[in-house]
């Protein structure tokens, strides 16, 4: 393994922003610098002043910046220009600080994509959210040949404009039928929230084939542990959050790890808690 710099003058730093801070992104980019002998380092912060914290990112040259709920679309008007991954769902979870010029990514997309690579696009959908993750993971449902879904979202003004803008159907309260495919794209499950809760009713998770739940931390949350108890594939936030992150680390770096060593930080990451 080659040997990290100690940290001194020339160490970069890249941060996230959250409304509630985990600790798997923190965790994954410290292991992947130690893995490659990068002087950078990785914090996560929480914040109540968004745009004080962005110009902190362009005044202290912070390199790159997760960002999470619920900055995703608040974030877009404080930076200097949108990359088409952004612009394409006016969402941002990643910005890359060059020489003061912050630009907005999104790598959410890409990793969601990726992951129901091999689901049948005919498999009817529903998606309860209509925030920032919600617009990355219904974009690549549409640009994955989905066509059959329903957004469920108590909020009708975002919610109907998600389900418009991409073909679908929206329904403020969960349709009782279900569908094959489930879908939480909101903070229920999350720790330090409504952990205890359950996005769908266990009726809809018996009735359904693949169970997908973006939160993140705690890696296995209530719904994730009762579709596996019933049988169901599951997606985990723990590995969207690992897909995106990759994507992240290699826009901040320049370096693309092995997948050895993806593995050994997703590993690294989860382990630590």
């Amino acid at each position: 393994m080659p040997t990290k710099p100690l940290i001194g003058r020339e160490t970069r730093l890249c941060m996230s922003l959250s409304a509630r801070p985990g600790n798997f992104g923190t965790r994954f980019h410290n292991r992947l610098y130690e893995l490659l002998g990068l002087d950078f380092v990785y914090k996560a912060f929480s914040t109540r002043d968004l745009e004080g914290a962005v110009r902190g990112i362009r005044a202290l040259d912070i390199r790159g910046c997760a960002i999470s709920m619920p900055f995703k679309e608040a974030v877009i008007p404080l930076l200097d220009g949108i990359a088409p991954s952004a612009a394409a769902i006016d969402s941002v979870n990643t910005i890359v600080n060059d020489e003061g010029a912050l630009t907005g990514h999104n790598t959410d997309y890409a990793a969601v994509a990726r992951l129901i690579a091999d689901i049948d696009p005919a498999t009817p959908f529903l998606l309860r959210g209509s925030g920032g993750m919600a617009k990355a993971v219904t974009a690549a449902l549409c640009n994955s040949g989905f066509r059959n879904g329903t957004i469920v979202a108590r909020n009708a003004e975002q919610g109907q404009a998600l389900a418009t803008r991409y073909g679908f159907r929206w329904r403020a309260d969960l349709d009782p039928a279900g569908a094959p495919l489930l879908i939480n794209v909101t903070p229920i499950g999350m720790a330090g929230g409504d952990a205890d809760a359950l996005a769908f009713p266990e009726t809809m998770i018996v009735a359904s084939r693949v169970v997908i739940d973006v939160v993140q931390y705690p890696p296995e949350t209530r719904l994730l542990r009762a579709a596996q108890a019933a049988g169901k594939r599951i997606i985990t936030g723990t590995e969207i959050a690992t897909l995106q992150a990759l994507d992240q680390f290699v826009l901040y770096t320049g370096v693309t790890p092995s997948d050895a060593q993806v593995a050994d930080a997703g590993t690294f990451a989860r382990a630590a808690g």
